[in-house]
């Protein structure tokens, strides 16, 4: 370390991660071994409720057949979850530069919020099929309000006196957005994507259950049909693990892009 550097050193850093990690892994583990002991001491039926260790061993035996609707089920997140992005961006775009298409656009989205995605994932696989397209739409439905309104509040909150002083330097509107209200909307539109990567997930799954040739969705209702229920909750750990992993992602796209965001949060604390 150099003099005046505060910086935590790797020990240090490993250390903070883990007091931020170790509750949540605690009590996951006391969870599960809760879990495990009430399947074996009281006899629950594995059709009804199987033990953490016999969905494992099921996950494991199955491991390529789940390597394959993972794999399935996480490119119709990725690129559901893409569209939804470039959509939601310049929605909110729009919307923050003309007060008129907010107003037009506005009421929309709350109202797409309101469409249950049971009554119209069916309408699309009739309207489109079984392929990836269906699939896709209902990951963006599902996805889209949340980045759009997160990025539109985050551009709502510029300093009024950084944005005079822009003008009064000669910025032009476009150059005060770029430089100004883009940069500092970032937190606001990162936290929107975090909240929207772990529906984007669950959307496509959902998709997928309502009409498909593969994918975790599928799976989970073939492996139903079929009475193999650890095979069910073996697929919800995928899920589960898939969620998280994305949304790490996202945190660490968020660390890549405004790396003073998080300088700045920790100091305050």
């Amino acid at each position: 370390m150099t003099d005046g550097d505060e910086r935590p050193t790797g020990s240090a850093a490993g250390h903070g991660a883990l007091a931020r990690v170790g509750p949540a892994l605690g009590l996951v583990a006391l969870i599960l071994v809760a879990w495990e002991l009430a399947c074996r001491v009281l006899g629950i039926d594995p059709l009804t409720l199987p033990a953490p260790s016999r969905i494992l061993t099921a996950l494991w035996d199955s491991r390529a057949v789940a390597a394959g609707h993972s794999l399935t089920t996480l490119g119709e997140t990725v690129v559901g979850f893409g569209v939804s992005v470039v959509f939601a961006v310049a929605a909110a775009l729009a919307m923050d530069r003309s007060e008129w298409v907010r107003r037009a656009l506005y009421p929309i989205l709350i109202a797409s919020q309101t469409i249950p995605i049971v009554a119209v994932a069916p309408l699309f696989v009739l309207w489109f099929g079984i392929g990836l397209l269906p699939k896709v739409i209902v990951v963006v439905v599902v996805t889209f309000f949340p980045i759009t309104v997160a990025l539109l509040d985050g551009l709502a909150m510029a300093s009024r006196d950084a944005t005079d002083l822009l003008r009064s330097m000669g910025a032009s509107r476009s150059q005060q957005l770029l430089k100004l209200r883009v940069p500092g909307a970032m937190p606001s539109f990162f936290t929107g994507l975090r909240i929207a990567v772990t529906y984007a997930v669950v959307a496509a799954i959902f998709g997928e259950a309502v009409g498909a040739v593969d994918g975790l969705g599928i799976w989970i209702v073939l492996s139903k049909n079929l009475f193999r229920t650890d095979l069910v909750f073996g697929a919800i750990l995928v899920t589960a693990v898939m969620t998280i992993a994305l949304w790490l992602l996202v945190g660490l796209v968020e660390r890549l892009v405004i790396p003073w965001h998080r300088a700045a949060r920790t100091a305050g604390r």
